[in-house]
């Protein structure tokens, strides 16, 4: 329907324009006529002007053809303004008649027939005018300078004329192709904003979903009221947070106003609480730390975190591993992460899951180098993050 909807819109534009080329060209052809025939009214010597009107009105029907044939148009005003002086009509000018023509001409982009055609008529006038002894030197009724302006005029005008029209559609072609680049540039920047969505509900909502099913399980297997209680507790925690933050992200979707300030970006500062959901779940988890993570650019240490929060869910849903290593230091100005298992299963097909391809993509918008494969005795994730200085301005991928 939309494509209809366009579709009639051209053609009414198109419409349009035709008949306002056609309204320019019959009022050009009625203005030369009337021009023309005044003139020819003027010249009390003529007792009958009928004749010379109806050159003037054939110098005026030209006009109507000027768009389509204007090379011929101005040959056939050229030689007709010959014929009319031969027939000894009243003087009208040599150039005057042909004004149309020449502007014509010059508007449609053949400028030099449009000289060729002015010079003729100047130096046929000029001929005329310097030959005292042809009586057609008095009919001219112009001087030299007269008719040079004129012609001169005519030319330049309609120059001027294919110039700003031109000028403006250039102008019309400018401004779609910055039109299509902007919504480009907003179609890219919202995949962009939805990709980065998608990546932290993924990160978010897959951890906690792992950590409340593994103590789901356990608060169902246990016989000690109080260990189910603690399970359940567990649970209500890790759900109580995913839910926290997924009404944040659908306040952000619907920009809408927080009631209260934002919680700040998670990052390596909560890594210790990733760690005890996974020791609260049966594996032993050892991490080693060795950078301040509020030395680190918000979206590395935001990046880093994700990271390991990704791998811990990966290692609690798909391994059967029990332990965990966690490395995270510097080497130089990079960040670098080393999370490695001794589990196998599921998580370590060679085939990318989904939060595998979301870590690799965190960290290649980062311009960081990422890995993710079986190691020695179970499943390693390594990654390289630029930890430049930090900037508290930057917002988390």
């Amino acid at each position: 329907m939309a494509i209809d909807d366009a579709g009639a819109t051209d053609g009414a534009a198109r419409t349009r324009e035709h008949l306002d080329s056609r309204l320019i060209d019959a009022s050009l052809a009625v203005a030369m006529t009337l021009v023309i025939a005044l003139v020819i009214a003027a010249d009390s010597a003529q007792t009958s002007p009928f004749p010379g009107l109806v050159w003037a009105a054939g110098f005026g029907a030209l006009m109507l053809l000027r768009r389509h044939l204007p090379i011929i148009v101005l040959t056939v005003t050229v030689l007709g303004i010959f014929a009319y002086y031969a027939l000894d009509l009243p003087p009208i000018g040599m150039v005057l008649p042909a004004v149309g023509a020449l502007y014509s001409t010059a508007e449609l982009r053949r400028t030099s027939w449009a000289v060729i055609g002015a010079a003729v008529l100047v130096a046929v006038s000029s001929f005329f005018r310097f030959d005292d002894l042809d009586p057609r030197a008095h009919l001219t009724g112009y001087g030299f300078v007269t008719e040079l302006a004129l012609a001169a005029a005519a030319i330049a005008l309609g120059s001027v004329v294919r110039l700003v029209r031109h000028t403006r559609a250039q102008a019309a072609h400018i401004a779609a192709l910055t039109a299509a680049e902007q919504a480009r540039a907003a179609a890219s920047r919202m995949q962009a904003q939805r990709m980065r969505i998608a990546r932290d509900l993924h990160d978010t909502i897959g951890h906690t979903l792992s950590v409340a099913a593994l103590h789901t399980s356990v608060a169902a297997e246990a016989r000690d009221p109080e260990e189910a209680a603690a399970a359940l507790e567990r649970v209500r925690s890790a759900t109580s947070e995913a839910l926290r933050e997924l009404r944040g992200t659908v306040k952000v979707l619907r920009d809408e106003p927080l009631d209260r300030a934002p919680a700040a970006t998670l990052g390596l500062a909560s890594l210790e609480q990733v760690a005890e959901s996974a020791r609260a779940a049966g594996l032993e988890v050892s991490a080693e730390v060795d950078v301040d993570p509020a030395r680190l650019p918000r979206d590395v240490d935001a990046v880093a975190f994700r990271i390991v929060q990704e791998s811990m869910t990966n290692v609690l849903r798909h391994s059967t591993a029990t332990q965990v290593a966690i490395a995270i230091g510097l080497d130089g100005t990079e960040l670098v992460l080393d999370i490695a298992d001794d589990g196998t299963g599921p998580a370590h097909d060679p085939v990318e899951g989904t939060g595998i391809r979301g870590m690799r993509e965190r960290v290649h918008l980062l311009g960081g180098d990422f890995a993710a494969g079986p190691g020695e005795g179970g499943f390693t994730v390594r990654a390289r993050l630029p930890a430049g200085p930090p900037a508290d301005d930057e917002e988390s991928p």
